[in-house]
């Protein structure tokens, strides 16, 4: 988890709080928490978006505590923005996941219904990473057979994503 997403991390909260390493020490807490909720078997579906998510609220704390002291830097310190413009990336708010969640499910739907010998191909093919001469050949059937079943999956699976983006399918 740390070489996915550290960079990302630090490079975006180094533009928010303009400082390099007040930013390290956000994403170094944001990684300390998240493991450890990791550590108490608790499941993280989306380490990503709690990591953003972590970092934010641990930059909100940090700028109440700066307000409660009495040491809010003045406008020509600029080491912390206004937090209530502080914008989290559109893939880590919930919209945006529920969205993402919403798809995957009516396209799992979608390759579930189709038939047996189809979704087998397009399953072989597409995520076991099989050729279409190895799909037949496992399969018992003719590449012509497999390039059809696979055809008409991803014809299926184009309706869906359409429909799920509010496009008029042809």
């Amino acid at each position: 988890m740390v070489a996915h997403y550290y960079q990302e991390l630090l490079n975006y909260f180094a533009r928010m709080v303009r400082s390099r390493d007040t930013a390290a020490d956000l994403v170094h807490e944001a990684y300390a928490r998240v493991l450890a909720l990791q550590r108490s078997g608790e499941a993280v579906a989306q380490p990503r978006a709690l990591l953003y998510r972590t970092a934010r609220n641990l930059l909100i704390d940090q700028h109440r505590r700066h307000v409660v002291r009495g040491t809010v830097p003045s406008e020509a310190d600029d080491s912390l923005p206004d937090v209530s413009e502080l914008p989290a990336p559109a893939v880590c708010e919930p919209e945006a996941a529920f969205t993402s969640a919403q798809g995957v499910a009516s396209m799992i739907a979608t390759i579930e219904s189709l038939p047996l010998r189809c979704r087998e191909a397009f399953i072989l093919h597409k995520f076991d990473g099989l050729s279409q001469a190895e799909v037949a050949a496992q399969m018992g059937i003719s590449r012509k057979m497999v390039e059809q079943h696979i055809k008409r999956a991803m014809v299926a699976c184009r309706a869906c994503r359409a429909t799920a983006q509010g496009e008029e399918q042809p």
